[in-house]
């Protein structure tokens, strides 16, 4: 008997339920996030990958916000017994959540509905009712630079990093703080349906396509002095010739810095060293090749700029956790699977 998965008929599509936690004291723009993020995507068919509700603690009502307006939510807490993915927005009024590092019985009794398997997702201080439920212990979180330290005291047994946008620990991912909570759904994205669709995503949006997990959630001079010159030029260069050698001294050269300056200058302005950028930039360049050619592995490491296939192989192992062909079978199988429903070829 074939191990090979059946492909989707018409019949079997469910999208993706996105359940969002609005509580009290809640950041409407973060609250808005995951709508904007998940709403978007669609298969061949135009069809929604995604379903996005908002939900409540307490029976359907309004729920405060942090500014001089409360908000209309259409749902109560049975509704996260049927999410895939629950994300929780920051609060700022999570009483004894933030205070004591414990849940009401209210939002315990919530939580509660939450099935076993759910992939768990919050943004800034919502990480205090992930780690207030037991979600985190053992496990690495991150959430607002600003809030780190008291977070780490309130919750010693959570590993936290507050020198990254986001992290992804499988079942449970955390975020920095506000435009971090964009970076964390756009990865959910890319993470389900890969590198196309989230770029078309983000494109929509108007906001960058990839900003890595590791990067620095707070740069000291995020916007360059406009006396001194920025990397912005290098940059561009670089992308241009992603599948060149590309030394440190050849970025310098352009912006007419020495190495020092350049490095210094670069990180300032990107939050990571030029070395970790270009990395990055051509872990997303091979990511598109695989999804979207015929190119073999050799020729894909080659046009990214790895050299080698064992070396591409090697960094897709460290940024993705797994091998160019695993990655290609997953996503390329999707998108075949996709145009014999839709009847593509």
């Amino acid at each position: 008997m074939s191990s090979e998965p059946e492909h989707p008929t018409p019949s079997d599509f469910r999208p993706h339920r996105v359940v969002v936690l609005a509580l009290d004291g809640l950041l409407p723009f973060e609250l808005g996030i995951p709508h904007r993020i998940f709403g978007r995507p669609k298969d061949a068919r135009g069809r929604h990958l995604y379903e996005v509700v908002t939900c409540s603690i307490r029976p359907p009502g309004p729920v405060r916000t942090d500014a001089d307006f409360a908000i209309q939510v259409e749902h109560g807490p049975e509704a996260l017994a049927t999410a895939d993915t629950v994300i929780i927005p920051a609060s700022y009024e999570l009483g004894p959540v933030f205070e004591k590092g414990v849940l009401t019985d209210e939002l315990a009794a919530a939580f509660a509905r939450i099935r076993p398997g759910t992939r768990l997702a919050s943004i800034c201080t919502g990480v205090y009712v992930l780690a207030a439920a037991g979600r985190l212990d053992g496990r690495p979180a991150t959430t607002h630079w600003a809030d780190a330290e008291r977070f780490q005291r309130l919750f010693p047994r959570i590993e936290v990093d507050a020198d990254v946008l986001f992290i992804d620990d499988g079942d449970v991912l955390t975020s920095a703080g506000v435009a971090a909570g964009i970076d964390l759904c756009l990865h959910m994205v890319r993470r389900d349906h890969g590198t196309a669709i989230a770029t078309e995503v983000a494109r929509r949006t108007v906001v960058p396509p990839h900003r890595d997990g590791g990067q620095a959630q707070y740069i000291h001079r995020p916007v360059p002095d406009p006396q001194q010159s920025s990397t912005t030029t290098a940059r561009a260069w670089a992308l241009g010739r992603l599948h060149e050698p590309i030394q440190l001294r050849d970025m310098a050269d352009q912006e007419s810095m020495s190495v020092r300056t350049f490095t210094r200058r670069f990180r300032e302005e990107v939050g990571s060293s030029p070395g970790q950028w270009l990395t990055q930039q051509r872990v997303e360049r091979a990511r598109h090749l695989l999804e979207s050619t015929d190119l073999s592995v050799d020729q894909v490491a080659e046009a990214a700029g790895f050299g080698t296939a064992q070396s591409m192989r090697q960094h897709l192992q460290v940024a993705l956790g797994v091998t160019p062909t695993s990655y290609r079978r997953t996503f390329r199988a999707a998108g075949k699977a996709d145009r014999q429903v839709t009847g593509r070829t």
